[in-house]
């Protein structure tokens, strides 16, 4: 039978649930930091290596209780659903409620406290589809901004404006020749950004049985539409060509001036050259770089410019810088400063990466001999720190013990051993994406 890179090492799926109680730790957990670091990520319970596709695993999310200095707790639980596709993608906190996000259709699900399953989200009967994967925070109004691509919507993308109460204020159609996988959205002060690249749905992948239907086109094109969020309608709808490519990740996005007074819009990116080509069960035919493109909304042109010759994907940056100019993005690191890639290739890295937009710089973290990185979550100290004054959190994989770590960075100091290991009871198999919620 055919390996599957996917079911094997730390990708394999865990097979229990597993509640633990104060979990030892090597250093100090800053005292600020009460609340739970929570990571989605696939575990299937079956799988066909033949045909199995990293999107595809069952979701299961485990979370990390912090209080005063001590981890209370670790717990690891599927999320369920019985009428759609369980989340395995990201997990978040909204109005109160813990929801586990997924894309192509499949509603929200709610999480307990605990992480045991409440059930599938309509956000109080205001959503009419499915949702996203990656919805972005406005930091001022606290409204998340999100784009959907939906089996039952073709030739669509969903544009969704939900309030701080959790219910949608917001609804618009944007039209697409295709139907694209849409993994990310971007926001400014001004503007929705959407990306429409060319990864879409293939009817005879759907038909043969493909478990992911979705394909690269060398046919399809790749453009970026920016949508004003005051008024409503898509009216002033504006599409911008790029060259070929794929982005699951933006890092963040911002309006800017251009040096003759022209209004620009600038997007910083993790940009794949093609994915889902040759290779269909999971994204690893070609490597990952931070590109920006720079929009002028007067001429129509897109710059283009690769800014860092270093892999990296699952950037982040200060939430409360959402939508501005930023200085720091984090990253995982896919080489090693030796040069090596990292074992477990392009979404699981040797080092965590700090990327200065204002110095062109990048400096690393390195996980140490057979440890590797998932997403590194960026924590500010306080509600006033400064942008880089906080904490990074990654789950870390450590072959030698077959576990994983919560790992606890100081951002100021990317280089100094880490402030705090937690130590969990198992391994956490590399998944997607995390964050802190904090009580």
């Amino acid at each position: 039978m055919k390996s599957n890179p996917y079911l094997s090492g730390n990708f394999g799926p865990v097979t229990e649930e597993v509640t633990a109680f104060d979990l030892q730790v090597t250093g100090q957990i800053p005292a600020e930091l009460n609340g739970r670091y929570l990571r989605n990520g696939p575990n299937p319970i079956t799988a066909d290596p033949e045909t199995y596709n990293w999107f595809l695993g069952d979701g299961m999310v485990h979370g990390v209780r912090l209080q005063g200095g001590q981890a209370e707790w670790y717990r690891n639980r599927w999320v369920k659903s019985p009428d759609s596709f369980a989340p395995n993608t990201n997990v978040i906190g909204l109005n109160g409620r813990t929801l586990a996000l997924v894309e192509a259709g499949a509603p929200p699900v709610e999480l307990g406290f605990e992480l045991d399953t409440i059930g599938t989200s309509d956000f109080g009967g205001t959503l009419s589809h499915g949702y996203t994967a990656h919805p972005k925070v406005d930091p001022v109004s606290g409204e998340l901004h999100a784009a959907s691509y939906i089996w039952s919507l073709p030739n669509v993308i969903e544009y969704t404006v939900t309030g701080p109460d959790g219910t949608v204020i917001r609804r618009e159609e944007i039209p697409v020749p295709g139907s694209p996988m849409v993994h990310d959205i971007s926001i400014t002060e001004s503007s929705a950004v959407f990306y429409d690249l060319p990864v879409v749905f293939n009817l005879e992948d759907a038909m043969a049985g493909i478990g992911l239907p979705y394909a690269w086109s060398n046919d399809y094109g790749a453009r970026v539409g920016v949508l004003p969020r005051q008024g409503t309608g898509t009216d002033q709808l504006r599409w911008f060509e790029v060259n070929p490519c794929y982005v699951f990740h933006a890092v963040n996005a911002h309006d800017a001036v251009g040096a003759n007074g022209q209004q620009l819009i600038v997007l910083d990116v993790i940009r794949f050259d093609r994915v889902f080509d040759q290779s269909r069960l999971g994204p690893d035919e070609c490597i990952p770089y931070l590109w920006r493109w720079t929009l002028d909304l007067q001429s129509g042109r897109v710059t283009e410019e690769q800014l860092s010759d270093q892999p990296i994907e699952f950037p982040r940056v200060d939430e409360r810088l959402v939508g501005k100019k930023h200085r720091y993005g984090w990253a995982t690191s896919v080489y090693s400063g030796t040069g090596e890639p990292g074992a477990y290739g392009i979404f699981d890295g040797a080092s965590i990466a700090c990327y200065d937009f204002q110095t062109d710089s990048l400096t690393r973290h390195e996980m140490g001999p057979g440890r590797f990185a998932g997403e590194a979550v960026f924590v500010p100290a306080s509600e006033t720190a400064s942008e880089r004054d906080g904490y990074l959190m990654s789950m870390v994989y450590d072959t030698g013990t077959d576990r994983s770590d919560l790992v606890i960075l100081d951002a100021q100091d990317l280089l100094a051993e880490p402030l705090a290991t937690i130590h969990l009871p198992q391994r956490v198999p590399f998944g997607f994406h995390g964050n802190y919620v904090a009580e």
